[in-house]
């Protein structure tokens, strides 16, 4: 069609050209990235939990950078903002949205593979099942029917929550996710 009316190829042949230098500069820069975690052993490790792709496990390094200065791995999540903001006083105790303090582009990171874990990974896992289950209201917990926008957000946020502590945990320990272990975490 370009090749039949020589303006409209006037006007999209750059475009296109403009396209394909884009995509191959993508390119460029994945295989970078890949590269760079596959030669970590932190992110070969984090990359074994379900979700967790390469720019998840160097996110996630880069932003903790020394996992000792955390006492425990349950407080990682929060030093992202991934836990919910209080609002406290006197007869007053409401749970609000996630607090959103620490490094967004890492919780962000953390989000998206959150979402990835719920929503594209085909495996069943208990964290995909929890996840589920603390998505839906009450009522529905006993059938498998779709999680409402509201739910599933929560869902995701929890997820990724718990995906920082893994991550962490996975870090500190040196081993690798294994699904067997994720039974306490329910």
């Amino acid at each position: 069609m370009i090749e039949i009316d020589d303006v409209l190829a006037h006007a999209l042949v750059p475009l296109l050209d403009a396209r394909a230098v884009l995509y191959q500069h993508y390119l460029e820069l994945d295989r970078r990235v890949k590269r760079a975690a596959s030669q970590d052993d932190v992110c070969m490790k984090l990359m074994t939990i379900p979700g967790v792709g390469p720019i998840a496990a160097l996110s996630f390094k880069s932003a903790v950078d020394d996992p000792t200065r955390f006492k425990r791995s349950r407080t990682v999540g929060a030093y992202f903002g991934l836990t919910p903001r209080r609002y406290q006083s006197g007869e007053h105790d409401n749970p609000g949205r996630i607090s959103k303090s620490g490094d967004r582009d890492v919780r962000a990171v953390l989000y998206a593979a959150a979402n990835a874990l719920l929503m594209r990974t085909m495996a069943s896992s208990q964290i995909k099942s929890c996840a589920a289950r603390q998505a839906m209201p009450a009522s529905l917990r006993g059938g498998m029917r779709l999680m409402r926008t509201k739910g599933r957000r929560r869902a995701v946020v929890a997820v990724a929550r718990k995906l920082a502590v893994l991550m962490h945990r996975c870090w500190i320990d040196g081993s690798e996710f294994r699904q067997d272990q994720v039974g306490g975490m329910a």
